[in-house]
């Protein structure tokens, strides 16, 4: 017989609460997120990473382990057939749990409970670098953004000023045929 988890137990009895953690375990692989108690979050992590260990394998023997567990058919196979092989990469870690605000009724410390979206710790890492560092990339990206519009404005001016540039000796020499007709006409009066 194996040995009692020590403290407090989530239900009334070991039957009651290895069935509340099955329930749990297949909302989890259902859903892919569950919101739930912060206990019963840590309670059922460690079940639900050895399920999926198992269904990673994927054999008859481990599937037949898992519907110990899991009753449900439809949770076993999306079990078996994408969320194992998506884990394939990865030694472990599979669920996350992150802290959110006390529940309003009673004030209980609750968490979710989600299946990590990433394949790797790595690219896990660098998701998160990326976010972290967000504000430093963000302030790079204005800095050559102005930099790119002076060099824009830079270049606009300079093809006004050579316009401006053309213009005038155009306008002196229209200005110079100008006053040389009105002082012909002028002479021929």
């Amino acid at each position: 017989m194996p040995t009692p988890t020590k403290g407090t137990r989530l239900g009334g009895s070991p039957a009651h609460e290895r069935l509340m953690l099955a329930n749990l375990a297949t909302s989890l692989f259902e859903h892919g997120k569950i919101t739930t108690t912060e206990a019963k979050a840590k309670r059922v992590r460690p079940l639900a990473e050895r399920l999926i260990t198992k269904a990673k394998k994927g054999d008859l023997h481990n599937r037949r382990q898992i519907m110990r567990v899991i009753r449900n058919k439809d949770v076993v196979h999306k079990l078996i057939a994408e969320i194992g092989p998506f884990f394939s990469d990865r030694n472990g870690g599979y669920v996350r749990i992150t802290k959110t605000l006390p529940r309003k009724g009673d004030n209980a410390a609750m968490a979710v409970l989600e299946l990590v979206s990433e394949k790797t710790v790595t690219a896990e890492a660098e998701a998160a670098r990326k976010t972290k560092f967000a504000k430093d990339a963000t302030a790079e990206a204005k800095a050559e953004e102005s930099k790119a519009d002076e060099a824009k404005a830079e270049a606009e001016a300079a093809a006004v000023a050579d316009q401006d540039a053309e213009a005038p000796e155009s306008a002196t020499k229209d200005a110079a045929d100008e006053p040389a007709e009105g002082s012909d006409k002028k002479d021929e009066s």
